[in-house]
């Protein structure tokens, strides 16, 4: 089996966990961090990733690249990198894993092979690896998924699921509108609920009539917070998706300004690896729904900020 040479373009925490995951299973990984902060020079330190200085240097030292990027920088780190394999006079392959429209997977895919390269559409579903776990499901789509299904052989639970560049993001897309979606949801109703002074009775008639609805959203709301500026371009990637579909976008654009609410918020200040609150549904709401009753005090945040 040849070792495969993977970059991880960046690596935050889904991509540092990727790496990490790729390195267990004997792949070679390789990372930049021109620009990045010191949390993402210290995930790929534990990662074991290689890191090398510019991007001409990283599309040369690697056969597959994965953008793992928040989603409202998709378009633009596929316009560098593509620039960069021109430069450097490479075309490995890119895999456009971020939270994305179709329509504009498809765009990426014109821009990457504009520079020669293949593109391959991927959607990640599930969280970061963990050491001994088998990590998330990579769904992939395009005329040639072979460059990333062989990282197969790596660790990496690659599902090909079409021939189109957009098929693997419309699956990511239709998943996450009701994973994330339905958390922004949520947050609506708990902070209403809290400021309304009815939040006892409404838990306990969420206890009596849809205990596995309230089980999901205690499991998965407190892992929210400081992933919630990422998380407004992924709902407007979605407001996108129903759009280009013909159906009204309204709920996905709403769910976005919730997540910008909370990326504003005191919760949304704070890094995954440094949490000092907003670990409880219950610190959550509370702290939401006093930043939603007084926006003036922080200095035009709130729900109407």
């Amino acid at each position: 089996m040849a070792v495969a040479r993977v970059a991880i373009i960046a690596p935050g925490s889904m991509g540092a966990g990727v790496g990490a995951h790729l390195r267990a299973h004997g792949a070679e990984v390789y990372t930049c961090l021109a620009g990045r902060g010191t949390w993402s020079g210290a995930r790929a330190r534990t990662a074991g990733m290689t890191v090398v200085p510019d991007d001409v240097e990283l599309v040369r030292s690697v056969d597959v690249l994965l953008s793992i990027v928040p989603p409202g920088a998709a378009v633009e780190t596929a316009e560098r990198i593509a620039a960069a394999m021109t430069r450097g006079g490479v075309t490995p392959v890119y895999a456009e894993c971020n939270a994305i429209a179709p329509e504009t997977a498809r765009a990426i895919d014109r821009t990457v092979a504009a520079a020669g390269a293949t593109c391959v559409d991927a959607g990640i579903v599930g969280g970061p690896p963990r050491p001994g776990g088998a990590g998330p499901r990579v769904y992939t789509s395009g005329a040639d998924t072979s460059g990333l299904v062989r990282l197969r052989d790596h660790g990496l639970d690659v599902r090909p699921i079409g021939p189109e560049i957009g098929q693997a993001s419309a699956l990511k897309m239709c998943y996450a509108m009701w994973s994330k979606g339905s958390q922004a949801l949520a947050v609506g109703l708990l902070v209403t609920a809290a400021l309304a002074g009815v939040s006892d009775p409404l838990l306990a008639q969420f206890r009596e009539s849809e205990p596995e609805l309230l089980t999901s959203i205690e499991r998965r709301l407190p892992g929210m917070p400081p992933k919630a500026y990422r998380w407004v371009a992924e709902m407007e990637e979605m407001a996108k998706t129903l759009r280009d579909s013909g159906l009204p976008d309204e709920t996905f654009m709403g769910a976005a300004r919730v997540y910008q609410m909370i990326a504003d918020s005191p919760l949304g200040r704070e890094v995954t690896e440094r949490r000092e609150r907003g670990q409880t549904v219950q610190d959550i709401v509370e702290t939401l729904a006093a930043w939603c009753a007084a926006p003036a005090a922080q200095g035009g945040g709130g729900a109407s900020g």
